[in-house]
């Protein structure tokens, strides 16, 4: 087929691309959509269709039309995409790996590899906390036509890396160095080919953030226009403390601990007695107030300024 379009069958386009049935749910359309187009369909289930054909284009190597992107369409498409590997399809992955490897005589190999496995998760689920609770909320932001002075989506743009590359360390590792008993074949190459498939999910993921959601919202930084413009006095006025340094609330001092440690949102919650919708409003505010965006930089912070001690943080 050449480019997906609106008036082809939502059939046809899965036959031609079985990969796209995962973009499917992130966008929220059920199966069972019968003969009806990729138009009808969209119109059914509230998908902006434009949104839709570029990703499923894009994913599928087609033309696609960028600026045709609605930017909140995608945001929903990102999150979904983000609940999909961090509460399934990870998990997944880590049920077949113990399964597979179970029955190896070197129970040190087994419970190395399971560790290596948990330290690759904790660091997608760490990207994807942050871009959730930071930069989507930014664009939300813009979508709401608020600017948020000291933040552009360059810096995400600049920082934003691949979170695949362990994953295919562990593939690999398990194909080179691994020999496994004829009876466990089988099992084994299932995993591996989980693991082909999710890398290249993973993959297919952060592409679709590089070459469709960053230059959506750079278009969308291109049209917000701020009521006022800020003097260096709005801009920047947090308290400084009697060192010089930014005044934090001793809630902040907690958030900014509990990152430094590794914390997930929910844990942080948890340990907090909050909502996770309140720790989510908390980091954004500590990452807007110290104008730094990451949990590797919010934890030298921490460090830095007394916060927390080396030993305190969670050692993967």
């Amino acid at each position: 087929m050449k480019e997906y379009k609106t008036t082809d069958r939502l059939r046809d386009v899965v036959a031609d691309n079985a990969l796209l049935l995962p973009v499917m749910s992130r966008f929220g359309i059920p199966l069972g959509f019968g003969d009806s187009t990729v138009g009808q369909v969209c119109s059914t289930h509230a998908v902006d269709a434009p949104t839709f054909l570029a990703v499923a284009n894009f994913i599928s190597k087609k033309p696609f039309v960028p600026e045709a992107v609605n930017a909140s369409s995608l945001v929903r498409y990102l999150k979904n995409a983000h609940s999909y590997f961090l509460d399934y399809r990870l998990p997944w992955v880590r049920a077949r790996l113990i399964e597979a490897i179970s029955t190896v005589s070197d129970h040190d190999f087994a419970l190395l590899t399971i560790r290596f496995f948990d330290s690759y998760v904790e660091e997608v689920r760490r990207h994807m906390e942050f871009e959730n609770s930071c930069v989507f909320d930014y664009v939300e932001a813009l979508i709401a036509g608020n600017e948020r002075p000291g933040y552009r989506i360059a810096r995400f743009k600049d920082t934003h890396a691949p979170i695949a590359e362990k994953l295919r360390e562990i593939k690999d590792i398990l194909i080179c160095h691994y020999t496994s008993e004829e009876r466990n074949a089988d099992l084994m190459n299932s995993l591996l080919f989980d693991l082909v498939i999710c890398e290249r999910d993973l993959n297919t993921h952060c592409a679709v953030e590089d070459h469709i959601f960053v230059p959506a919202v750079e278009r969308l930084e291109s049209h917000v226009t701020t009521t006022r413009p800020a003097t260096v006095a709005e801009s920047d006025n947090n308290s400084l403390d009697a060192n010089g340094d930014i005044e934090l609330t001793p809630r902040e001092r907690d958030i900014i601990s509990a990152i430094a440690r590794g914390k997930s949102n929910k844990e942080i919650a948890d340990e907090l007695c909050l909502s996770v919708h309140t720790v989510a409003t908390h980091r954004r505010n500590v990452c807007a107030k110290l104008d730094i965006h990451s949990a590797a930089g919010i934890t030298i912070y921490a460090i830095l300024h007394g916060i927390v001690r080396i030993e305190d943080i969670r050692r993967i």
